[in-house]
């Protein structure tokens, strides 16, 4: 932006969405409007029970649906859509550019005046008029903001739409300058999709570098930009759902420089790439002419399941794949939305989990849905064994509670001293001795379906690469999920060769994991809960309890709640508070790291022991 547009543009202007798609339905989702207006070409992926075709003397007034989002669909032409605006007064507005607007600023300033006056949030689509070539052109808004700064309530949303080599392989940000909604719309994003996809995030970033080399500079001395409109104080704010979801996430890096901080707070792993992994991904971007069934990952995915859990993915199943299990989990949220249910999840799951069904289950309702975790426990590293999840599943199936079996986290078991299942010997040619299937079978009679939720990136300890995948007989579940990104045909290729390859590569990964965990339980000093599987621990600051700390703006007793803002203030390590935990005192720690990376983070702890209990 700053180099053909001359559009001075931060890093902390930008968001990144796997999709135009995802960014027009998390941003809805942030503030929950009671109405919006959006552009007819870009509702027909937002949820069928937003869309109303009410009149304007049929809808009711605008409090009277808090939590509620209703969508009219509007015009493209900005001359009719300002008409529009004027008479619903909508809150937020979400549209497109004709081509006759993409010429003219004064169209521009009318619509963001006139949103302004109404007090609605404006997200512009320029998708369809931004173009990656070395003699890229120009546009009303582009023109207008290299000589304006963008007014607090617009965003420019951009679709990478205009891929003639990868056509399905999309990426969309978006503009803002203001840095609070900047940072809302990062945190939904990550709290209900994950991170856009490292694939396809690297694929534009070396295309943009090559446009950058190739461009012929010219003299251009940037203008000074006038200010920006002032933010109407009738605007709405962020849903208070989203508030309360967003900071039990515990997304907040109290002054802190993000890039300094180690992070033992996140479910991502990065320990080093096997070779196998990184030859595979080249060779799906350097083939030409792959085959339909080379990109097939369905035969790999029922070999997988059969053979680790017993499952069997027969004919009447449909298998549903996505960027990230995190973003089938929140579609399945959804699901249960429509059918006024709610989430139960057991004490100490996974807080980020939790907090996505929060932000997005607003009121109460009466059906169960039940979430599993297993065969490893997320985030404790605990194990459940075939009895415990029979049992499990026989309660869900009597109380016709739907279920969600998630095995994301699951697949890097490691033996122990305190090893609970003495029949099992690592390398767990029989673990985990589960039988899903003799389980299903006894809850034929039962009408509540299950659903088997899994990701394929920790089981092949992927760095940086995702693969989701959900499996039900629920033949309607795929249509009730309009925006869902799929993972690129390149992806699919190479997690296909390298679900082959899996059984040869089982030791060496859980050998990585288990010596990561020793250390981090010889060096931490605190009351670690004892672990068999996952990236992740639990742990108890009992030494630190009760202690009055002062440091870089932090004071107090500290406690489970606050030791993580105590920790990041003092030595820029980053963990997850009980908080987040959802257990009393216990703290949650990823020791998935680099080598290099999870000693400095042993060496925070080692200091911040010596910061609050001294030498």
């Amino acid at each position: 932006m700053k180099a053909y547009h001359h559009i001075p543009l931060t890093p902390d202007n930008v968001v990144v969405f796997p999709s135009r798609a995802v960014a027009i339905e998390n941003a809805l989702q942030l503030f929950s409007p009671a109405l919006a207006i959006v552009d007819e070409h870009l509702t027909r992926h937002l949820p069928k029970q937003w869309l109303t075709s009410s009149t304007i003397e049929e809808r009711a007034d605008c409090t009277e649906a808090e939590n509620i989002v209703t969508v009219i669909e509007s015009p493209l032409k900005w001359d009719l859509l300002i008409e529009f605006i004027r008479k619903l007064k909508p809150q937020v507005v979400v549209t497109g550019m004709a081509q006759f607007d993409a010429i003219s600023t004064a169209a521009f300033v009318n619509l963001l005046n006139v949103t302004k006056d109404v007090g609605s949030w404006l997200f512009l689509d320029i998708s369809e008029h931004l173009e990656l070539s070395r003699v890229p052109s120009s546009n009303s808004v582009l023109r207008y903001l290299a000589g304006n700064t963008l007014p607090s309530h617009v965003a420019i949303l951009c679709g990478l739409v205009k891929n003639q080599v990868y056509s399905d392989l999309e990426v969309a940000f978006t503009i803002s300058e203001q840095a609070a909604f900047c940072e809302a719309l990062s945190q939904t994003v990550e709290l209900l999709e994950g991170h856009t996809s490292v694939i396809s995030q690297q694929y534009y970033g070396c295309l943009l570098h090559q446009l950058l080399a190739f461009r012929i500079c010219e003299p251009h001395a940037q203008q000074e930009r006038r200010p920006a409109l002032v933010l109407p104080q009738r605007m709405i704010g962020f849903s208070n759902s989203a508030i309360s979801a967003i900071k039990e996430a515990e997304f907040f890096l109290p002054d802190t420089k993000k890039s300094c901080v180690i992070h033992m707070d996140l479910d991502r792993n990065f320990l080093p790439i096997p070779s196998a992994v990184k030859a595979s991904i080249f060779e799906s971007f350097v083939r030409q002419n792959i085959m339909d069934s080379e990109t097939d990952v369905r035969s790999s995915i029922q070999r997988l399941l059969k053979r680790n859990y017993n499952y069997l993915v027969d004919s009447n199943s449909d298998i549903i794949y996505g960027n990230t299990s995190l973003a089938l989990f929140n579609k399945l949220v959804r699901r249960c939305v429509q059918e006024r249910g709610i989430f139960v999840f057991p004490l100490g799951t996974n807080g980020h989990y939790v907090s996505a069904a929060k932000f997005l289950n607003k009121e109460p309702f009466s059906r169960a849905w039940v979430y599993i975790s297993g065969p490893t426990i997320n985030p404790s590293g605990f194990l459940y064994s075939a009895k415990e999840i029979e049992e499990l599943l026989s309660i869900c199936a009597r109380n016709a509670a739907r279920v969600v079996t998630d095995t994301s986290f699951s697949g890097l078991e490691f033996q122990t001293d305190d090893w609970p299942f003495p029949g099992v010997q690592f390398p767990f040619n029989r673990w985990p001795c589960w039988d899903l299937e003799g389980c299903l079978d006894d809850m034929a009679g039962h009408v509540a379906p299950v659903y088997l939720l899994g990701e394929l990136s920790l089981e092949l300890t992927m760095a940086g690469l995702k693969f989701g995948f959900l499996i039900s007989e629920d033949r309607s579940l795929e249509y009730s999920f309009p925006i869902l990104s799929q993972p690129h045909s390149t992806l699919k290729y190479t997690f296909r060769k390298l679900l082959g390859l899996k059984y040869e590569l089982d030791e060496h990964f859980s050998n990585l994991i288990a010596e990561q965990r020793e250390t981090t339980l010889e060096s931490c000093g605190w009351d670690v809960v004892g672990c068999h599987g996952g990236i992740l621990m639990l742990a108890k600051p009992t030494t630190y309890i009760g202690k009055l700390f002062r440091v870089n703006g932090f004071e107090g007793t500290l406690n489970g709640c606050n030791i993580r803002e105590a920790l990041l203030r003092s030595t820029r390590l980053c963990i997850s508070s009980s908080t987040w935990t959802g257990i009393t005192d216990y703290c949650r720690f990823s020791f998935a790291l680099e080598s290099g990376e999870f000693k400095r983070a042993m060496d925070c702890i080692t200091r911040f022991k010596e910061l609050v209990l001294g030498g």
